[in-house]
């Protein structure tokens, strides 16, 4: 188990590393709890990880589920109702697993995934475009098409041009983006190439901690500082108690509701 330790543990540092800001991003742009973000990384680190039978595989939660999980988290009435339709899910996984039924997966056309993948990918980065810029301060409702202010995903992005032309936008909150962005970049495309060391130590490591270093130095700075809204407040439990009221149980009282059973077939 331990042979080779010395190769395990600096890879796992960089998986947690990358996957912890991802885990609470994707939690977040799903509107689950972000604490339910921690515990699908752990879930799949450790119990997906030790079941799949992979020496590389690495699993936790998909970007590319973000707008299902937000849709039939509203669909189906809330979190716990969502829960449900997740428990049912992975059990139908496990039995199709014990049948060795993954041979259905042959049957699904490739260019339906891809379709699917391409079309949320294009909903994240039109949605992002108004952060990009720090504009859009309330996310709640902001990841459907017909938001909760009145605007929509087409009007926030003209909303958006009126303001670059302006000159009406948040300073720190698109420079430490074009950081980031540049940071990836010279990361995959450059640094990667360089040396041993850059692929240990993976770019968005260096972006995260660039962006936390850049907050941190700009604080008192009126121009540049980050506003409250634009921060991801991360729950910290005060005691054992509280840390304990972060998780949620299933709700097993509308297990009747056919909208649960459409859920479990899009999960």
């Amino acid at each position: 188990m331990f042979k080779n330790i010395k190769s395990d543990l600096p890879a796992s540092i960089v998986v947690f590393f990358v996957a912890l800001p991802l885990c609470l991003g994707i939690a977040l742009a799903s509107g689950a709890p972000l604490f339910s973000g921690l515990i699908a990384g752990i879930v799949g680190g450790i119990v997906v990880g030790s079941l799949s039978g992979s020496k590389i595989g690495v699993s936790g939660p998909a970007a590319g589920l973000a707008a299902i999980v937000l849709t039939a988290i509203g669909t189906l009435g809330g979190y716990e109702n969502f829960l449900l339709a997740v428990v049912l899910g992975g059990i139908i996984q496990l039995v199709f697993g014990l049948l060795k039924a993954g041979i259905i997966g042959y049957y699904f056309p490739s260019s339906v995934i891809k379709g699917m993948l391409t079309g949320i990918g294009i909903i994240i980065i039109l949605k992002q475009i108004p952060y990009f810029f720090g504009l859009d301060k309330n996310p709640e409702g902001d990841f459907a098409f017909l938001q909760f202010d009145g605007e929509n995903t087409l009007t926030e992005l003209l909303k958006t041009i009126n303001a670059l032309l302006s000159g009406n936008f948040d300073y720190g909150a698109t420079l430490i983006a074009l950081i980031g962005m540049g940071i990836l970049l010279l990361w995959s495309n450059v640094l990667s190439k360089k040396g041993k060391i850059f692929e240990i130590i993976q770019g968005p490591i260096v972006a995260v901690a660039v962006g936390i270093l850049f907050y941190v130095l700009t604080k008192s700075n009126d121009t540049l500082s980050l506003e409250a809204s634009h921060l991801v407040s991360v729950p910290v439990p005060d005691n054992f108690d509280s840390f304990l009221g972060q998780f949620s149980f299933p709700n097993f009282a509308v297990i009747t509701n056919p909208d649960i059973w459409v859920s479990i077939y899009l999960l």
